[in-house]
Parts: structure tokens; sequence; C-alpha cells
């Protein structure tokens, strides 16, 4: 039987894990073609885990092309020709230098939230006092979609601060967005094609490439998502982050919002994917309506995340289906075991319903605010040899250099002085790069004092190397 090492205390999903050591198994040689892998019960009991749990891992090998399933066979390790590598350990020792990657001191990346405000005597006390209760439920299988009280909680939240019309039976919880996501491919498929924005989160494009699906990149304007674009293309499906669109920060108007929930009605198994993922920390204005709320269709599908609110390694998410899907999900996929543990759930549970989740937004829409303002007030050395867009919401802006060189270029001389930069580039579906560097500049994760000495040294270096800048109107100028 076949061994895989799993790490339940990893923030790494299950099924990533078997996903990523069958794939190095493979390409290292140690499981050869035509191999035959364990059957999916097999595996899953063998390893102590869900089943569903493994028919994600075997998906992706086999839409990767690494494994190949033979009918009223089995799976059996595919050909993959000059992809098997192997192990350097088994190579002849060469001269060669190990660099050891350390965090630059002012690291400015838009991934990251403030850990120093996580409640974590508020989470120890809920624990605690879950597992003092001695309830032996919690250590038996839930619902597959997620304990009710649960849920119950999520559409109260969701419904208050989102706008979301939401009934539990209509929400499913998993292990974060990418399983969701990936459990929501199975049940729409067959799929033509799905729309994204370009630039776009480009985890949840891989993940649709993944499982095979056809993506279609859609250009994003100063409103979002082209929808004149969108309407000549064969999609079915759209994926959008209306609220507060990643990486750009562009809020979709109201008209805009109405435009593309009519596109979505106009043909039938049309639907709209909602990633509203950090929907909660607005600086200007009102909170935006979820694109979900305004729906009289039942056509968008919501995804969001306490990753970003809470803590990354809080791997839980929560979909909300249409009622047309809810009934597809039952008949077809309910067979899916949850993937988030019922004492996690009981403490989520708990959690939202004492107030301490609210409490904590509030808080740290507050501290990020500080951070977000002290930001832009450091980026004003700068005057007009810089643009600022996606001011208004988020733990990003996105910053336009207008200076005579590469976005490759910029970033290195930013590491000089011990200051990462995270381009735009890397975001864009296809082979595209902007008439100047354009980066991403987080602030959640640095102290106000970092964030301006961080800003204050790419300033004087930039001068230092006496780089030119070209004003709005793209004349030169010098420092």
């Amino acid at each position: 039987m076949l061994i895989v090492p799993l790490d339940t205390q990893s923030s790494v999903p299950l099924y990533e894990q078997i996903y990523q050591y069958l794939k190095n198994e493979i390409k290292i040689g140690k499981l050869s073609v035509a191999t035959k892998l364990p059957s999916t019960r097999g595996l899953s009991s063998n390893l102590q885990i869900s089943r569903s749990t493994v028919e994600l891992a075997y998906s992706q090998l086999i839409s990767e092309g690494y494994i190949e399933s033979r009918p009223k066979s089995g799976y059996y390790v595919a050909k993959i020709g000059d992809l098997v590598t192997v192990p350097e350990r088994l190579l002849e020792p060469k001269s060669r230098t190990i660099s050891k990657q350390s965090r630059m001191k002012y690291d400015f990346n838009p991934f990251t939230v403030d850990m120093n405000g996580f409640p974590f005597a508020t989470w120890r006390r809920i624990s605690n006092q879950c597992m003092n209760d001695m309830n032996q439920q919690l250590f038996l299988l839930g619902d597959s979609q997620g304990d009710l009280s649960l849920r119950e909680a999520i559409g109260r939240y969701l419904h208050s601060s989102r706008g979301v019309n939401v009934a539990p039976e209509q929400i499913i919880i998993g292990a974060g967005t990418d399983y969701l996501l990936q459990l929501l491919v199975q049940i729409l498929r067959p799929i033509h094609a799905i729309g994204m924005e370009n630039p776009s989160y480009k985890r949840a494009y891989q993940i649709f490439n993944g499982l095979g699906v056809d993506v279609e990149a859609i250009d994003v304007k100063k409103d979002g998502i082209d929808l004149v674009q969108l309407a000549n293309s064969q999609c079915e499906l759209c994926y959008v982050t209306p609220s507060h669109q990643y990486p750009l920060g562009v809020v979709m108007p109201i008209n805009k919002r109405l435009e593309l929930l009519s596109w979505a009605s106009e043909k039938e198994n049309r639907y709209i994917i909602e990633d509203d993922h950090d929907s909660e920390f607005r600086y200007k204005g009102k909170p935006i309506p979820s694109l979900q709320g305004i729906d009289q269709k039942d056509c968008v599908i919501y995804i969001g995340t306490f990753s970003r609110a809470i803590a990354p390694a809080i791997r839980m998410g929560y979909m909300v289906l249409p009622k047309t899907l809810v009934n597809r999900y039952r008949e077809k996929f309910s067979y899916y075991a949850s993937t988030v543990s019922r004492i996690d759930q009981a403490i989520m549970c708990e959690f939202i319903n004492g107030g301490f989740f609210e409490r904590h937004v509030n808080k740290m829409r507050t501290r990020y605010k500080s951070k977000h303002d002290t930001l832009l007030r450091a980026l004003k050395i700068f005057r007009d040899q810089i643009r600022v867009t996606g001011e208004y919401a988020g733990l990003h802006l996105v910053v336009e250099f207008l200076v005579n060189m590469t976005e490759e270029e910029l970033l290195a001389l930013a590491k000089t002085v011990d200051v990462q930069l995270y381009g735009l580039q890397r975001h864009y579906l296809d082979e595209r790069k902007n008439q100047f560097p354009t980066v991403l500049i987080g602030f959640a994760d640095l102290s106000e004092s970092q964030i301006e000495e961080g800003i204050q040294l790419l300033y004087e270096c930039l001068k230092q190397n006496k780089k030119e800048y070209a004003t709005p109107k793209l004349k030169a100028k010098k420092w």
C-alpha cells in the first residue's frame, strides 16, 4: 500500500499535500510509467481521511497529465517524458552556492495580514470552552455542507454586512477558496469557458486551468470588467471581484453591476462567480453591497473567506450557491465530506455569534486605515512622479512609477536597499507589459514607522541612481 506522509497541522490542505507528494514521486521516477495507484477508497482508508480528499488530488493529477484513469481498471501513472527528473542527491556533486532566501526588512507584501491584532486570548478561551464541554458530537462526521449552526451564523453575518440574500441550505463551508472553486467546477460541468478579469487573482486562474477549464482573459477598464469583450466571448461563466477588483482595486459601479447581471440572465446556465475577498476593509464611503444582494435572477455564486479578515492559516471559506445549483449539488456531490474540522467550525461559530468577529474586524479596519493613510502620506514625497490607484479599500495600493525603466529593473533596484516590492505583471493572464513599471504595495504586516522608512529608502535609492521620470504628459523629467 502506498504511504503518503501527511501533516495534519499544516495550513496546506490534505488534498494538496497528496497531490504534491505523488507529483514529485512521479517526476523523480519513484513511481514509474504504468504503475497502478491505489483506488481512492483504498488510499483514503489507509490514510484515514475522506475519500473526497483523495479524489480531488487524483483529479488534479489527471488534469495535469501525471496520471490517467482507465475504465474498470483504476488509476495509472502516465507517460510524461522529459518531465521526469533525477533527484539532486543522486547526481554527481557539483560546486554550487546555496543561497538562503531571507525576507527583506521592508517587505510590502500585498498578501499578508497584521497578526499582531489577532485575538489570541479570545480564540484560546473559545477553543478551551469547546473542548471542555466534552461534546462528543464534534468528533463525529457532520453535515457535508458544514454544521448548520455555523452556516446560520455566516448567513446572518453576510446578510447584515454585505446584503447577501441567503438561506443556510445554500451555504457550503470548505477549507479555503481553493477547495470551493474545485468543487464548484465539478458542480457546473460541463463548462465551455469562463471569463476572468485581466489582471486577476492568479491562483483562481491556475485552479480553473488545472481542472481543464478554458479561461478567456477579459480586460479590466476603469469601472471594472469589459462587458463588451465579455459579451463577444463564448463564456458561460464570469469570475469577478466587483467590490474591490484584485489586483487593481477598481470598484464596479451599480449601473455596470446591473449590466453584468443582465448578461448572466440572457441565457440559461450562465453564472457569475463573485469573489468578495477583502470587502471588510473599506476606508472611504459606505460599504459596497454585494453583487449577489441585487441579483434577481438567482445567477450569482458568492464566495468568501476568513483568511484576510482573521488569519491566513484559518483555512475556512464559504460558498453561497444559487438555489438552482443547490439541488444539483445535493443530487450529485453531497457525498463529499466537509474539509473543515467540526471543532474549528464550533470555534468559528462562537467567534461570530459572540460578537468577537465583528469587534475584531472593526479593530483591524481602524488599524489598517491608519497604515493605509501613512502609506499615502509617505508616497507624497514622489509628487507627480507616480500615479496611485486602488486607494479606497483592501490591504494594498497600486502605484505606477513614471520612470524610464522596466518593472523588473525597479524591483531589483528596490532590493538593493532591502525593500521588497511586488510587480503587477505577474497578475496578467497573458503576456503583457505596462508602459511604466507598476507595483502592488501592501501595508498590512508593516508598522507605520517601517512604511515611512521603506518608502523613504526607495525614494532616495531612485534619486541616487538619477533615474529619469516622466510627467503625466510623458515628458522626461530628471530628479
